[in-house]
């Protein structure tokens, strides 16, 4: 395989039940196979997504001083500004290098879950900064409920299934930069190898090369997509959940060659993560004699706090 699977979204959300019923058996096996695929026919236009890369660019420009003002303290960096370094890999010690942003939800007729999210941090150098991010975080979060309309499906659930976990959930939108690099890097890399911790993550297009998909015989792939597609991948929480059955796969941003290290490289994911109260335990849909149980019973919120602290952010 040289790189991932391509479906249309358009196809799930036809009239037509034949194409909706092959996106989802091309979506699921996909997700059983290599963990990734290249979407297009979603909702997110091109001016939007081209709108939101110019208002990053315009913030992560800011001087270090004043963007550190947005790092808000106590918060596992679940919104706002995290500086350079921070974050590392699960088991890695070297910080990536990259510094990036949080827009997070903004819950509608839920009192109880506005009150247990974070408030998102304005900023106030950069005036439609905030509100493209969050038209941009509304549009992925559409998508991402279809996708996963898509993949209940599959695994054999009701359609809504993820709906009511999803709608308000404790998604997160983060713009990235990758600064050029400065001096030898010293093994650290743009972002270690690691698995996403949520249910699926869309990547909007990134502005250079650099994200590896590790595949089933453990060899690095190059993910390309059209400037059109987002590239989606499986999560943690959806392959606990499923019992291993959709494979939340091993990827990487490598740093580029040497005459490459003086640009900037940046990359939006939308992180679809659920209310902190649904239940990962393994569906029984997905347990059999071949693929007994293989999780602790656990809350997305409570395997979210233990990921956030392997990360070096709680």
């Amino acid at each position: 395989m040289k790189n991932i699977p391509s479906v249309d979204l358009s196809d799930f959300l036809s009239k037509d039940e034949k194409r909706k019923l092959k996106f989802i058996k091309e979506i699921g096996e996909a997700y059983e196979e290599i963990g990734f695929v290249a979407l297009r026919g979603h909702f997110l236009i091109d001016e939007l997504s081209e709108n939101l890369y110019k208002e990053v660019q315009q913030f992560f420009a800011l001087p270090n001083n004043v963007k550190q003002n947005y790092e808000i303290k106590d918060i596992g960096g679940q919104r706002g500004y995290t500086s350079f370094g921070k974050e590392s890999a699960k088991g890695k010690t070297e910080g990536d290098l990259k510094e990036f942003w949080h827009f997070g939800q903004e819950v509608i007729g839920n009192d109880k879950l506005k009150s247990a999210y974070p408030n998102n941090v304005i900023v106030n150098e950069i005036p439609n900064f905030n509100k493209v991010g969050m038209e941009t975080y509304k549009m992925l979060e559409k998508t991402a409920i279809y996708v996963l309309r898509a993949l209940a499906l599959y695994i054999g659930l009701d359609e809504l299934y993820f709906d009511k976990y999803v709608i308000n959930g404790n998604s997160i939108l983060r713009p990235i930069h990758y600064p050029p690099i400065v001096g030898e890097p010293k093994g650290a890399v743009r972002a270690a190898a690691h698995g996403d911790i949520n249910l699926i993550t869309l990547l909007m297009g990134a502005s250079a090369s650099g994200l590896e998909v590790q595949n089933k015989q453990g060899e690095w792939v190059a993910v390309t997509a059209l400037p059109e597609q987002l590239v989606i991948n499986v999560g943690d929480m959806l392959e606990r959940l499923t019992n291993n059955k959709l494979r939340s796969t091993i990827h990487r941003v490598v740093n580029p060659p040497k005459e490459d290290w003086d640009k900037s490289r940046y990359s939006i994911p939308f992180f679809t993560h659920p209310i902190s109260e649904m239940s990962l335990n393994c569906l029984v849909e997905c347990i059999d004699n071949e693929h007994p149980k293989a999780y602790n019973d656990i809350t997305a919120g409570e395997f979210l706090n233990e990921r956030l602290r392997e990360l070096g952010l709680m």
